[in-house]
């Protein structure tokens, strides 16, 4: 990898927190309703399964919370790299 980006002057990571991104949340939504729409349907058609995840979304938002998650094992958390010598940053 080193060797890449020494060659490949104009590539600059960002790294990511795994324990902080706000594509988990998307992740989260996106399991809660497959979990509680699709996996337990039974479906006519694509329309039939539009509208019933649009009322699923609709009744949802009626009573929407915000997702409340922690993370707190530090021992999982990505590693910082020192990249600086090869990246300029």
């Amino acid at each position: 990898m080193q060797d890449f980006l020494t060659l490949e002057s104009q590539v600059h990571l960002h790294f990511t927190p795994t324990y902080s991104s706000w594509l988990n949340q998307v992740e989260l939504w996106f399991s809660k309703i497959e979990r509680e729409v699709i996996a337990r349907g039974i479906f006519s058609s694509k329309g039939d399964l539009a509208r019933k995840l649009l009322r699923y979304i609709r009744l949802y938002n009626t009573r929407a919370r915000p997702f409340r998650w922690s993370y707190s094992n530090p021992r999982h958390r990505i590693k910082s790299i020192d990249l600086s010598p090869l990246t300029g940053h």
